[in-house]
């Protein structure tokens, strides 16, 4: 896999790109918590502008990634990411703190334009057994960074301030889009997609949705699992102190168990993709969640719980694989940014849903109560994609049938 040449190009430049997120997410927050003295309002401003692009974006970014050279966008969006870093720095230096929130905004903006792109690539260019591996292999990449990406933005924050912070996330995106230089020239789009409008290319990808079943469950699995993981999300801190008795600076060891579980996942994946199917992976994984997840809620004993949320991390990259693989396999290539548009935020918007949502539950139910509820929305997602097993044992599936009917969706969208 890592043989091939975009996948090679693209993952170096993914590393490049998270170590600038992660350096900017912690820069900033640690920045903007010094200068509003903890204010709250400021701290969840900065989440509003890096999560509501996916709400805003994440649709006309599949769109316009169908309709642009994936290579071209990936590029632009990486060195306006850095032009906006640096005109944030130069604001900053003449006193305009509030500015920072701005670089959070349009680089996060700019991604829901560049990620649906390398996805497109890689639809093109790697073979559909390879495909889970790939996956896989970006699920471990993200695992590291939530690792180690807080202590590197915390370091260079801590001992070199803001605006060498700023310098370095600016330089890391210019290098993040100097390797995608090295890519070959994108291939020309097609005569179809450079004729139909931006509306009707969105509305036939909506249509494209919603005439596949695989694809209209995976949208069910995805909300389902963001609803459950946004529930218990923020209540982390409340198994650590009320549940294990532990000091709240403890729960740092409880994310890193987490965290580390999740990136040997992603290694275990790489190593079974080409022996494992993604419908599997998916309903171990959102099954496992169910249990692992009850067990953490009502868990008293550290010695329990620590091995519980060690299986939590573990299974998490079973789903996103699982669901991205299955998403890549049944999604056209003409149509892979405007899918991923659509069904992506359904994951984000009911995580969001349910953060906001779980400090209440708890106040007027439970811990554990809560904790059930999201158990149980995980085992609804893994009834969801039950059926998909019996298909994929059946050899139900056929790829044939999913071109034509994209063929079909297409005719209808042009048709108005």
């Amino acid at each position: 896999m890592l043989n091939n040449r975009y996948v090679r190009t693209i993952i170096l430049s993914r590393v490049l790109l998270n170590l600038g997120i992660w350096v900017r997410n912690f820069a900033i927050l640690l920045y903007v918590t010094d200068m509003t003295n903890n204010d709250p309002l400021y701290v969840s401003l900065i989440s509003v502008a890096e999560f509501a692009p996916i709400f805003l974006f994440a649709l006309i970014g599949g769109t316009f990634a169908d309709r642009w050279k994936p290579k071209r966008t990936m590029i632009a969006s990486d060195l306006l990411s850095s032009v906006s870093v640096f005109a944030v720095l130069f604001a900053l230096i003449y006193g305009s703190w509030h500015a920072l929130l701005f670089a959070t905004l349009v680089s996060s903006s700019l991604s829901q334009f560049s990620q649906p792109s390398a996805m497109k690539i890689f639809k093109r260019h790697v073979p559909q057994e390879q495909l889970q591996g790939v996956m896989a292999a970006f699920q471990s990449m993200t695992a590291l960074f939530m690792v180690i990406g807080p202590m590197i933005g915390t370091f260079i924050y801590t001992h070199y301030g803001i605006e060498t912070s700023l310098a370095a996330m600016g330089m890391l995106f210019i290098g993040s889009g100097s390797i995608l230089a090295m890519l070959p020239r994108d291939e020309s789009a097609s005569a179809t997609v450079q004729a139909s409008g931006f509306l009707q290319e969105m509305k036939s990808g909506l249509a494209y949705v919603r005439a596949s079943r695989v694809l209209r469950k995976l949208g069910g699995a995805f909300a389902f699992s963001g609803l459950a993981a946004g529930l218990i999300q923020p209540l982390m801190i409340f198994v650590a102190t009320e549940s294990l008795g532990l000091e709240k600076s403890d729960l740092q060891w409880l994310l890193m168990a987490n965290g580390g579980a999740t990136l040997l996942a992603g290694a275990f994946i790489l190593a079974i993709a080409k022996k494992t199917k993604p419908q599997i992976l998916l309903v171990i994984g959102l099954i496992t969640s169910t249990f692992g997840t009850v067990g953490v809620g009502f868990s008293t004993s550290l010695a329990l719980s620590i091995p519980l949320i060690v299986m939590n991390g573990l299974c998490y990259p079973f789903i996103q694989v699982g669901i991205q693989t299955l998403l890549m396999k049944n999604t056209e290539g003409a149509y892979i940014g405007r899918v991923g548009g659509t069904l992506s935020p359904m994951f984000m918007g009911m995580m969001v849903v349910g953060m906001s949502l779980s400090g209440i539950l708890k106040d007027q139910m439970s811990l554990r109560i809560v904790y059930g509820i999201s158990a149980l929305l995980f085992l609804a997602g893994a009834l969801i994609i039950s059926p998909l097993l019996r298909e994929a044992r059946g050899g139900k599936s056929s790829p044939k049938r999913q071109s034509l009917a994209g063929k079909d969706v297409l005719k209808e969208g042009q048709n108005g």
